[in-house]
């Protein structure tokens, strides 16, 4: 039986980078950091699931955007409070923009949507959860 949502891992170029951008700036907690057997491994907790974060010794490259008709992550997904206060402080830090904020297209369930790239270019979006939108037992 299905308990939840665990983790979901990435590849990243520089760990101290990743862990300045998804918990001093994104807000997630630094869990755990420890070595693995060809670089770092470490989980960020949002507080409804982690993030696993790996660091190779040797060079990564940046993300590739996954194209339309190839399967893959397109992006990962942040919940905040206020999706314009949260991507003002992202712009102001320097953080590479992709799409501005606006209003969901599925306003059921999001009311507003903005997009940025971490450090490794990997699209990270940031939502304002609709207040009519059910909970994980399906209430409102």
């Amino acid at each position: 039986m299905l308990v939840g949502f665990e983790h979901i891992g990435i590849t990243v170029s520089d760990m101290d980078r990743a862990i300045h951008f998804y918990c001093d700036l994104l807000g997630l907690r630094l869990a755990l950091r420890k070595p693995s057997g060809t670089g770092e491994v470490a989980f960020l907790d949002t507080g409804s699931g982690m993030l696993e974060v790996f660091s190779e010794r040797r060079p990564v490259q940046r993300f590739r955007d996954v194209p339309v008709g190839e399967a893959g992550m397109r992006h990962m997904t942040f919940a905040v409070d206020d999706v314009d206060a949260a991507f003002a402080e992202l712009e102001s830090a320097g953080v590479e923009i992709a799409e501005r904020p606006r209003d969901a297209h599925n306003r059921e369930m999001v009311r507003r949507v903005a997009f940025v790239r971490d450090p490794d270019g990997i699209l990270v979006e940031l939502i304002e959860r609709s207040p009519d939108r059910p909970d994980a037992n399906g209430r409102r």
